[in-house]
């Protein structure tokens, strides 16, 4: 290839992609004489530049391949025709900010306007041409993993203020549920109810969270994320503001208020995952969404902690003043902050926006249209996650519903005491849940398969909390039981790197609806269980608890058969 054909190469193309993705993982890093390429209206990415970058580049086999394509040769020959041939072209470049960029970086800068002799050869300080009318571009999309570590995040990312905000609904999504869960026992005191009337009030929650499970994942990967989880969110918090007014006026008020407030929270996880679908990379999703999920327990932690005092010093009615104000304000800041996708955010820097819609496969303005209901509910990779989801969430929601009537009942705890020590699982969870996405996001960048890291998340996230249940019929002491119940709970928050990010992987552009089908299992899950568990307990006898964790242990054991033979971690609905 001589100069004129490599000068039109570099001109005729504006899409320059780097191939060998090991050469820059090995080579593209500081140590070297780093400069930087010039771009045409993206991101540059830096590289290094000098003798001996070059020679690297030879080793690596990289040639200048037709249309401006920066390749990796597969013949050792025309690499090593050499210079005579142009076979490792190299460039000569000033970085913007001068000196050597650190690690992550991604300028813009000029390249230096120096000829390109034939007739010299191309040498490592040598231009293809001038960069005024020869400018070469080596833009997006590149690997995830590796082009995380070269994007210049300049502080903080954008990306996370939509994880941190969503972490924030979430946190208010629990204290918004549990509250009831303390004010009921006054609220029964002063309007005469009995356990049935309480029972049927706890129950009306699910009524309206049901509803809105399927539907919010159709709407939000119809309409964005954004503006779902920002209704939802407004929506319950309304309702639980006007909870004290809904009692006040009777028991049929006060129902339809708790099914309002479910019909809102029943969008949150499906809008959630619609919207991270498009905002966060693959690299990150396991970290991200254990995040997100971590403000659940979190939620609980501190209303199961607030509560009282606020009840003992204020009030019952002022956990659901509190607690719904605060969803209102979440609101006007989340309006201002996010939008439903990367493509359309103005404040978004051009480097991350880049780096999104590289690595994130349903990261443009395009929403799902119609829902492929029978394409979805056709392949066993989504009713592995159907069934999964059933399957942990039945021990889930006993834990959550049950724990402080086992410390009273088996271990003899006041309720004051059992309401403390029903935290601690909680504060394990919400711990372990973002150990759990740091270490399956460094497995994927490791090169681990997604399938693979998912399968071994949900694994744990189920066969630890078997092991443990299982323990607690021989266990006597309150510390063993509490040990047994941390170790459950922390290790069952391995799910949130397992099944609750594989709805993003199989289809992110119907995250949402996958959820939803997924979450609508679960909660169900969550209902009959409580259910049988009250019968068993009663029908039992002394050997009633025992019951209750053999009945939960063999569906964590049967949601585990069904994970490893039916899931998957590779895309398939585009």
């Amino acid at each position: 290839m001589d100069a004129q054909r490599l000068s039109s190469a570099a001109s005729t193309s504006p899409r320059c992609e780097l191939q060998s993705t090991k050469y820059w993982r090995s080579h593209a890093r500081p140590s070297i004489s780093t400069k930087c390429l010039k771009a045409i209206g993206r991101p540059a990415m830096t590289l290094g530049c000098g003798a001996e970058c070059a020679a690297l580049m030879r080793r690596q086999q990289l040639t200048m391949a037709p249309r401006g394509r920066l390749a990796h040769s597969p013949c050792s020959a025309q690499a090593g025709r050499g210079a005579a041939e142009g076979a490792t072209p190299h460039v000569k470049a000033r970085s913007a900010h001068g000196g050597t960029p650190r690690k992550g970086s991604l300028e813009k800068s000029s390249v230096s306007a120096e000829g390109l002799s034939a007739a010299s050869g191309y040498e490592a300080d040598a231009l293809i041409a001038p960069a005024s009318q020869q400018p070469l571009q080596v833009p997006l999309p590149l690997p995830g993993p590796l082009l995380e570590g070269l994007v210049e995040s300049g502080g903080w990312q954008k990306r996370w203020t939509v994880v941190g905000l969503c972490f924030v609904a979430f946190v208010l999504c629990n204290l918004d549920r549990v509250n009831m869960s303390v004010a009921i026992l006054p609220m029964a005191s002063q309007f005469g109810w009995d356990a049935a009337t309480m029972g049927l009030v706890q129950s009306s929650f699910f009524w309206g969270y049901l509803l809105t499970q399927v539907a919010g994942g159709v709407l939000a990967d119809r309409y964005g994320g954004r503006l779902i989880l920002g209704l939802g969110v407004l929506w319950w918090s309304l309702a639980t503001a006007l909870t004290p007014v809904a009692a006040a006026a009777g028991l049929p008020t006060l129902l339809v208020a708790r099914c309002l407030m479910g019909i809102g929270e029943g969008v949150a996880m499906p809008a959630m995952n619609a919207l991270l679908a498009k905002w966060v990379p693959g690299g990150e999703r396991s970290r991200s969404l254990a995040l997100v999920y971590s403000g659940m327990f979190i939620g609980s932690v501190i209303g199961l902690g607030a509560s009282p005092h606020m009840v003992n010093n204020f009030g019952w009615q002022s956990v659901f003043y509190v607690f719904g104000s605060m969803g209102v304000l979440w609101n006007v800041v989340w309006r201002s902050q996010v939008r439903s996708s990367p493509a359309e955010d103005p404040t978004l820097l051009p480097d991350e926006r880049a780096y999104i819609l590289a690595n994130t496969p349903n990261s443009s303005r395009e929403n799902a249209g119609n829902i492929p209901w029978r394409a979805l509910l056709s392949r066993r990779e989504v009713w592995a996650i159907i069934l999964t989801h059933f399957c942990h969430n039945w021990g889930l929601f006993i834990l959550l519903t049950w724990m402080p009537a086992y410390y009273n009942q088996v271990l003899g705890l006041n309720l004051t005491q059992s309401g403390l020590l029903s935290v601690l699982p909680w504060v394990a969870q919400a711990v372990m849940a973002n150990v759990a996405g740091w270490a399956a996001d460094n497995l994927v960048e490791r090169g681990v398969s997604i399938t693979t890291v998912r399968k071994v998340m949900q694994s744990i996230g189920l066969l630890g909390p078997a092991f443990f249940l299982s323990q607690l019929g021989g266990v006597t002491s309150a510390t063993g039981a509490v040990l047994c119940m941390i170790g459950s709970q922390g290790l069952d928050a391995f799910s949130q790197a397992g099944l609750y990010a594989n709805h993003q992987d199989i289809g992110p552009r119907y995250a949402g609806v996958l959820l939803g089908l997924s979450n609508t299992a679960g909660v169900l899950a969550g209902v009959l269980g409580s259910l049988v568990t009250g019968f068993l307990l009663q029908a039992g006898g002394d050997a009633g608890w025992s019951n209750v964790w053999t009945v939960a242990v063999g569906f964590y054991l049967a949601g585990t058969a069904i994970w490893l033979s039916m899931s998957s971690g590779e895309k398939i609905f585009d």
